[in-house]
Order: structure tokens, then sequence, then C-alpha cells
């Protein structure tokens, strides 16, 4: 990590850095930055090294954060095996933070003028009311500080949803909603993306309720191409915000964020 108390490696004049490739969120005109991501081998072991997935054929529902060294340090450790709980944890609420500062930038907003102490008249935004959050129990908990730190008066619903041990189909156990959640902007929270059945059952949850699909912004950290994939073929219009699409997730994000690994 950059702010460790570690000596710097020595730096030869002269010798400039490799130019990195940057892929941005597929908003506009951006669809090809991610097209030359190699695909991962059919016949890849477990252990082999493996590159991003391209983001081409998932549609614009897809949005990836702009991949900078700091998210992709972040990545990195968050994927390690040897990284201590602490530094998980600190990483993981950094990468948090970022996907819901982007994942506000989704929200509507209104154009508006405001008087600066100096007496002028200043034209700025502010987002609109009528936003929540709703957490995926338990490793969506995760992400509920990380949204409280942005939005301090959010309400945050939640939906337990786990797989039956007979047929592996996800199952709801608990839903709690504000009392109109149909009228409001879903920032559902589920750090992984797997297969994308859990994340299916609480949006199927979120329409029993009234929201909308296209109210609906998923944040997550990571994704495989199979959980983004079976989401959207599922939802066409709801939009998912993920820092990363890869063909293996970091499925031991909860244990190793809540400390029960």
């Amino acid at each position: 990590m950059p702010c460790h108390n570690q000596p710097m490696n020595s730096v030869t004049s002269g010798q400039d850095h490799p130019v990195k490739q940057v892929r941005f969120a597929n908003n506009n005109n951006n669809s090809n930055s991610s097209s030359s991501v190699p695909a991962v081998p059919s016949g890849a072991e477990p252990g082999d090294v493996t590159e991003p997935h391209s983001q081409e054929n998932l549609g614009p529902q897809l949005k990836l954060l702009p991949l900078n060294d700091q998210i992709r340090e972040l990545q990195t450790i968050i994927r390690d095996k040897t990284t201590s709980r602490g530094d998980f944890v600190f990483c993981a609420d950094r990468l948090i933070r970022l996907v819901v500062e982007e994942g506000l930038n989704q929200l509507p907003y209104s154009e508006c003028t405001v008087t600066t102490p100096t007496g002028y008249k200043y034209e700025g935004v502010k987002f609109e009311r009528g936003n929540c959050g709703v957490s995926i129990m338990r490793s969506g908990e995760a992400m509920e500080q990380g949204l409280r730190d942005c939005c301090r008066s959010i309400r945050i619903g939640k939906i337990l949803i786990q797989s039956d041990e007979e047929t592996q189909k996800a199952k709801v156990y608990y839903a709690k909603f504000p009392p109109d959640v149909y009228r409001r902007k879903v920032l559902l929270m589920y750090p992984i993306l797997s297969t994308g059945n859990t994340v299916i059952e609480a949006v199927r949850v979120l329409i029993e309720h009234g929201v909308q699909p296209r109210h609906i912004i998923l944040l997550s950290l990571f994704s495989t191409p199979h959980g983004a994939k079976s989401i959207i073929q599922e939802f066409p219009d709801i939009t998912i915000l993920t820092t990363e699409v890869h063909q293996v997730a970091p499925t031991h994000f909860g244990q190793r964020y809540f400390g029960t690994d």
C-alpha cells in the first residue's frame, strides 16, 4: 500500500513507466475501451493467472469505474490470500466508498442557485429526494457504512437470501424496506456477483414491492461475466456498477471482512 512506511524502490534516471490502458464506464462512446481484453482460455486451471473479462456484449447497463492505479492496488490487496484482515477491511472500505460515490452519480439531480457568504449567486446542482439503499445480507451490510458516510440520513432496507440446502436455489428469509420504497430510487448493495442468483431473487422481491427495475442501481465490487450477464438478461433495465468483471470472483469477501473465515 502506498501509505505504508516501507522503503521505496530505487528509480533509474531516464527510465519511463509503461503506459497503462485505462477502461471507462460504458456510458457514452467508450464501449470499445475494453474490447482488447483477451478472453479466458476454456482450459484454464484455478491457479492460472487470468485477465479481466471484456465488457463487450454485456450492454450499457453494466458500468465500470474508471480504472487507475489506486483501484488496481485495492483489487490486488483484496484478492491476495496473504493480506491481513485489518488491511483487507481498510482496502475494502476504500473501494466501497469509490463505488458508492459513483453510484450517487447515477441518481437524478436538478439545477439550483445558492448565495455564497460574499453575496454572489452560484449556479449548482442538488440531488433529488426519494432515494434509499438496500443491502443483501450479510456481505452487503459491509457497504452500508460507505453509503451512510455519503448520505447521512438515507434509509436502508435489508434482504436475507440463502441457498436452499436441497435445491440450491436462492430463497428469501427476510425482507424489510421503507414503506414507500416503490417511489424511490434504490441503491442495491452486494459486493460480489458470482452466479447472480442471489441478486436476481432480491430484485424480484423489490419488484413485488412495486420498485421498477429501471429505478434499481446495483452496487458491487467484483463481478463475473456470468453473474452480470444473468442479471442483465433477467432484468434488462437494471443498472450494474462494479470495479471489475473477471472470470474469478473473490468469493471469500464476506468471511474475510467480518472475520468469520
